[in-house]
């Protein structure tokens, strides 16, 4: 079966950064298309960054120019660099794949950004 792992979260200060993982399995990772999602307290589940299986890649406007999505296909891991990162940026971020009209998620990684 799809299962999407995330790591990487953690307590980091303003200004810092961090790199989120997702391991996936049970799937053919270099031919789907893999998204970062994140749900601030309170708030709806947001898309954050998408890239496709060729490598193009978009961004909420948030986060355009300190975040970056890349994917390894030898290593069925997709990534999220986060630079720069603000209180706002507090959440849990999932790692989420569509596949022929399904909806798979991970559990989520919880990043904070707090002094």
């Amino acid at each position: 079966q799809v299962q999407l792992v995330e790591s990487g979260g953690g307590l980091v200060q303003p200004g810092g950064s961090l790199r989120l993982s997702c391991l996936a399995s049970g799937i053919i990772f270099r031919i789907n298309a893999m998204n970062w999602y994140r749900q601030a307290p309170g708030k709806e589940r947001e898309l954050v960054a998408s890239i496709t299986s060729g490598g193009m890649t978009n961004y909420v406007d948030s986060v355009k120019g300190r975040f970056t999505i890349s994917r390894d296909n030898l290593k069925n891991t997709l990534y999220l660099q986060m630079n720069s990162l603000k209180p706002e940026d507090t959440a849990v971020y999932y790692c989420h794949v569509p596949i022929t009209g399904l909806n798979y998620w991970g559990k989520g990684t919880l990043v904070t950004v707090s002094s």
